[in-house]
């Protein structure tokens, strides 16, 4: 019979953040918090999942508009209740597929989105108004949203009731992830732009997810998570003020996108502090609102997390990381496949991907009440110590004039960077273990049958533009490239001129190369 070994007395516990973990806690005296109530540390809603389960939306695109249409059909078969698109890279730094520096990226990392017909290939036979659609898209956001607005008005939808989000947050691009076009003041105005055209035009439209996953990603603690992706929400509220927006005419419609790690009670904790920090900072710029107050927030498990070695051990990874986003109030979720370490999922992953969040839904009686876990002397305190080292690094980076100031300065970049260092050097020092990796590994390898994409989605998406571009209507098109240019010259909103431009079948790659032509690009 084996027995655990008792760990050393004086050895240290922390959390991923550094957060020093007591060997037992105490009751926290604190004041009464009541769900969907203000500061809404305990969710956003008086019922929360008795009322009505968080949206299982899994991200998804690869290849062609045909392809990803298939897999679209495939997920709302088996129980999916919202779309998540993921766009390949061309279509997220604003090139065609033909451009040359296409070339090798078409349909591999998302689908390929050229113009107006690939939308209307993507969604076929899926009704607009009967989904809600995210779209993870941020420097080409405004004309991704207008290809959507304008299929939703072929298909006849009503406008004012389309539902979904579409990320545009591109602050963390130049903190983390490096898909940007423009530089941050025109891009900064294209995002309220999106703001001001959709509170008149779809209100029910979450005109920005802003978005923590891809920090996460790169390598932030929970921490820096928190505080990193609210600083951004911040900036983001302050420049549509200076727009002359209201801010409760905006703010009901932001939402944000959080990354969930292995770590179950932080991640927790984040997210309920994540709660109480922004509905007391909203307060603090104004709003009066209860859904200005409200941090509304999808989840998707971390794709940093998964590994190569033993793939299915990331099933039991992507379960636990689930877990902590319902037990800590998520309206929207997306499990990872368990074969994403090696190449785009499977049927077979992504089915079991889906599974995993109707097991937790219906099975596992976490749902049954609101924040299960209130209460817990550790869960308390923690998110009281998440809340208050978020609030600092908040606090230094409103010192140097905001979010964009501090990316400017690099200093979110380069405290990111440092941490991703401390947590490898962690890993090779055998400080954080690993399953499979640095402990309990195998010298077999079983590598999944792996999903790849060839160079043919290119030569498909080549020849639909040749296509398109000998059928459409030149002049029109002519048209509307000038009126876009004078829009974005003479500081006009340009929504209605992306909008224009779609419906005639302008395509993303000419739209942005306008832009470009206006605004330049940024160089970082």
């Amino acid at each position: 019979m084996s027995h655990k070994k008792n760990p050393d007395p004086k050895q240290n516990f922390h959390t991923d953040s550094g957060i020093e973990i007591k060997q037992y806690y105490e009751p926290v005296q604190k004041e009464k918090e009541i769900p969907g109530e203000y500061p809404y540390t305990r969710g956003i809603h008086p019922t929360m999942y008795r009322g009505k389960l968080w949206t299982m939306r899994q991200y998804a695109g690869f290849s062609t508009a045909e392809e990803s249409n298939k897999r679209y059909k495939y997920l709302l078969q088996q129980g999916t209740t919202g779309l998540s698109v993921a766009f390949d890279l061309p279509t997220q730094i604003g090139y065609d597929s033909d451009h040359p520096l296409a070339e090798g990226e078409v349909g591999k990392v998302g689908v390929a989105i050229d113009s107006l017909k690939d939308i209307e290939i993507l969604f076929d036979d899926i009704q607009l108004a009967t989904i809600s659609t995210s779209m993870t898209i941020n420097a080409t956001a405004s004309t991704l949203l207008a290809f959507y607005i304008a299929l939703a008005k072929k298909q006849g939808a009503d406008l004012k009731k389309l539902n979904g989000t579409v990320q545009n947050d591109i602050l963390k691009e130049y903190a983390a992830r490096g898909t940007y076009i423009f530089p941050p003041t025109p891009s900064m105005k294209l995002i309220t732009d999106v703001f001001e055209y959709c509170e008149k035009e779809i209100p029910r439209w979450n005109t920005i997810s802003i978005s923590g996953y891809h920090i996460r990603e790169a390598g932030a603690t929970a921490v820096q998570e928190l505080a990193f992706t609210l600083s951004n929400g911040k900036a983001y509220v302050l420049a549509a003020l200076e727009k002359g927006l209201s801010i409760d005419s905006f703010a009901k419609r932001m939402s944000f996108f959080f990354n969930a790690h292995n770590n179950l009670f932080e991640e927790i904790a984040k997210f309920r502090s994540a709660r109480r920090i922004w509905a007391k900072m909203m307060k603090e710029l104004g709003a009066k609102e209860p859904a200005s107050l409200m941090l509304r927030f999808h989840t998707q498990t971390g794709g940093s997390t998964l590994t190569a070695q033993q793939p299915e051990n990331n099933i039991v990874r992507v379960t636990l990381q689930a877990l902590s986003a319902v037990l800590g109030g998520t309206q929207s979720l997306h499990t990872n496949s368990f074969d994403e370490a090696l190449s785009l999922p499977g049927e077979k992953a992504v089915k079991i991907a889906l599974r995993t969040q109707q097991i937790i839904a219906h099975e596992s009686g976490v749902t049954d009440t609101v924040d299960p876990l209130a209460g817990s002397y550790f869960i308390e305190t923690l998110t009281d110590q998440m809340e208050e080292k978020a609030l600092a690094e908040i606090k230094k980076i409103d010192g140097m004039g905001g979010s964009v100031k501090a990316i400017e300065q690099h200093y979110i970049q380069n405290q990111i960077a440092q941490s991703a260092f401390r947590y490898q050097k962690e890993i090779e020092g055998g400080e954080k273990i690993v399953v499979g990796i640095n402990k309990f590994s195998e010298h077999e390898s079983i590598i999944p049958n792996r999903m790849r994409i060839d160079e043919s989605a290119r030569t498909m998406q080549m020849e639909k533009l040749k296509h398109l571009k000998s059928t459409r209507e030149k002049a029109m098109v002519e048209s509307c490239v000038t009126e876009l240019e004078s829009s974005a010259r003479e500081n006009r909103n340009v929504l209605p001129h992306i909008l224009k431009a779609v419906e005639n079948y302008v395509t993303l790659g000419e739209i942005s190369d306008t832009f470009r032509k206006v605004w330049g690009e940024y160089r970082g």
